[in-house]
């Protein structure tokens, strides 16, 4: 292991910090209602969420002090576990299906999705193969095609899940590692092309999902139907106002809004802490993008910076279409608000990969 040049990026582990805070905080208080009516225990959430905390944090701060270019002997296997758990998934019987889609592996008390590890195991591998193969960056096969090809083989096992949302961060976050990379351009305008006619595609061969489409273009034209969660959301954001309600004081966590501490998470912190909070948390994921963008582009070498890109946008993406969604400025989509929405496995890869990334710092060129 080379000696560190510097500390870790201090402004990116404070704005990590901040969001986890906001999160326990924010997960307490949209979970309790939920909670205690359907376990009798409204710390059941928050008790969950400190513990994978804690063992994220540990993680992190393990992977911060780990060599990120052990990463490149084991981008490939880590890869390959991360399609078997996609396919295993799959399997009725082994993976554990919830809300009509089938996405964990464990049981329902300890759990994990294989999703997220692909996550982190896909920014890996393509880093990998990217910074690899530099001087063929250029060629529509070697440069753009093989890599496109195993980006949709991952994309479409979640997809059978189904798992709409985080297909399209994986499928966004690998184009722009491939652009970063040095692929052409007009390779990647035709990708978009053909992308926006596959996501067409994939959202008129499931009702659910074009049902959900035209509730985001007009939700009132159903508002006990598809577009029941587009508008309670819409009443949770405009009802904090400037300043919030007040912190637990919200009203449509009392099991108005569906996955109040998953998947609408933002929607409560709009209502309770108002515009002000909403903004706010808002400017710490820019100011995560500015930090995470900035260690890419002093990073030391092409697999470092690759990794970098590949991390920072996967989160940023996350992020925003979370938000989109909570605001109506995009269809639902079943994704959560990283550092900030309850879910174990979510939040503890989240922070392994920011491990990964403040590792990265400690070699970035001042």
């Amino acid at each position: 292991m080379k000696p560190f040049k510097q500390p870790p990026d201090f402004v990116l582990f404070l704005d990590i910090l901040v969001l986890l805070t906001i999160g326990i905080i924010m997960v307490f208080s949209s979970s309790f209602v939920t909670a205690q009516t359907t376990t009798g225990d409204g710390f059941y959430y928050l008790k969950r969420q400190l513990l994978w905390a804690l063992v994220g944090i540990f993680g992190m701060i393990a992977l911060m002090r780990f060599d990120y270019r052990i990463y490149k002997k084991w981008a490939k296997p880590l890869f390959l576990v991360a399609i078997l758990f996609l396919i295993i998934v799959l399997i009725p019987g082994v993976g554990i299906k919830h809300n009509g889609a089938r996405r964990w592996l464990g049981t329902e008390a300890l759990g994990f999705q294989p999703s997220e590890v692909a996550k982190l195991a896909l920014v890996l591998f393509l880093a990998w193969y990217l910074s690899g193969n530099q001087d063929s960056s250029k060629q529509f096969i070697k440069g753009f095609a093989v890599p496109l090809s195993l980006v949709g083989l991952v994309c479409g096992l979640m997809l059978l899940q189904p798992d709409l949302g985080t297909a399209v961060t994986i499928a966004l976050t690998s184009c722009l590692m491939i652009l970063a990379s040095g692929a052409r351009k007009t390779h990647l305008a035709g990708l978009a092309l053909l992308g926006v006619v596959l996501l067409g595609v994939a959202i008129a061969a499931a009702p659910y999902r074009l049902a959900r489409f035209t509730a985001f273009l007009n939700p009132w034209a159903d508002p006990l139907g598809s577009g029941f969660q587009t508008i309670q959301s819409l009443y949770a954001m405009g009802s904090g106002r400037l300043f919030g309600m007040g912190l637990g004081m919200g009203r449509q966590k009392f099991l108005y809004l569906p996955e109040v501490q998953t998947d609408f998470i933002y929607a409560v912190i709009g209502e309770e802490l108002g515009f002000i909070g909403a903004v706010f948390v808002l400017l710490l994921f820019f100011v995560f993008m500015w930090r995470g963008l900035k260690i890419a582009l002093k990073a030391p070498d092409t697999f470092a910076s690759l990794t970098a890109v590949g991390i920072t946008i996967n989160v940023v993406l996350q992020a925003f279409i979370h938000i989109g969604v909570v605001t109506g400025s995009l269809p639902v989509k079943g994704i959560t608000l990283p550092f900030i929405s309850y879910g174990g496995s979510s939040l503890t890869l989240t922070l392994l990969m920011i491990g990964i990334l403040l590792n990265i710092s400690h070699y970035t060129e001042e």
